[in-house]
């Protein structure tokens, strides 16, 4: 199977501490990968170099065999109509409504698209997520919970191919939660490519078709799903680590 997203030796440092050291990894298409490993291991920080949103210090991050730095503007635009971003923090523009936050994707990549066109996909996205409240409002009227369904009905909102998810469950009740991961379900079902960081190790057993395990910056292991489920004591201490 092509590698569509591949990292090729990627080492990323900030304030002169090495986050990312020397990672390779060719993440498949189609399939399902979870980013997994104890807090402060770099997870977040691979996730958003295999997203392109930061670069690396050393390396290169490829897209279809194509090194995202070196891609034309309109290649890049392209990219990031088909790949999508939930942020730990939700990420949400302060000064800009609920609204705006969601019509900015959609009047970038679609500048030609009706209003109309673009209102019925903001409505459909809202629905998808479970959001219920008003759309002028501004973000820090919502609670964490309800910031993150917004972050979430933005990645959906261009229908990528792509998703890049990290802690995506986080700070969401229950009931979200769960709508949440039958989206993702869909996603996997439709042959889509989802990327994901998540600390619960049940999502992540439901999900992933890979594990890609992350310690110091490093990758120290990949397992299939059926490797992880053909060794209850190996999934146990997976399990353990991601908690501590």
């Amino acid at each position: 199977m092509d590698a569509l997203i591949e990292l090729k030796k990627v080492s990323f440092s900030a304030q002169d501490e090495h986050i990312v050291k020397d990672c390779s990894y060719a993440f498949k298409e189609g399939k399902v990968t979870a980013l997994v490993g104890p807090a402060g291991c770099g997870k977040s920080t691979l996730l958003k170099l295999c997203a392109g949103l930061l670069v690396p210090s050393e390396g290169e991050v490829c897209f279809r065999g194509r090194d995202i730095l070196s891609m034309t503007r309109k290649e890049n635009l392209d990219f990031r109509q088909t790949a999508a971003v939930v942020f730990q923090d939700s990420a949400l523009w302060a000064n800009q409504s609920i609204y705006e936050i969601l019509n900015l994707p959609l009047s970038l990549h679609f500048p030609h698209s009706s209003k109309e066109d673009r209102d019925r996909r903001i409505r459909e996205v809202l629905d998808e997520v479970g959001y219920k409240k008003e759309l002028h409002i501004r973000p820090a009227l919502l609670s964490m919970g309800e910031q993150k369904l917004i972050a979430f009905a933005r990645a959906l909102t261009c229908r990528p191919s792509i998703l890049f998810l990290d802690e995506w469950t986080e700070s969401v009740d229950t009931e979200a939660a769960l709508r949440l991961i039958q989206i993702v379900e869909r996603h996997k079902e439709q042959n889509n490519t989802v990327i994901f960081v998540n600390h619960d190790f049940r999502i992540i057993r439901n999900l992933a078709d890979y594990l890609v395990m992350v310690a110091a910056g490093k990758i120290h292991m990949v397992l299939s799903r059926e490797e992880l489920e053909a060794d209850g004591s190996l999934a146990q201490r997976i399990e353990k680590g991601i908690a501590s």
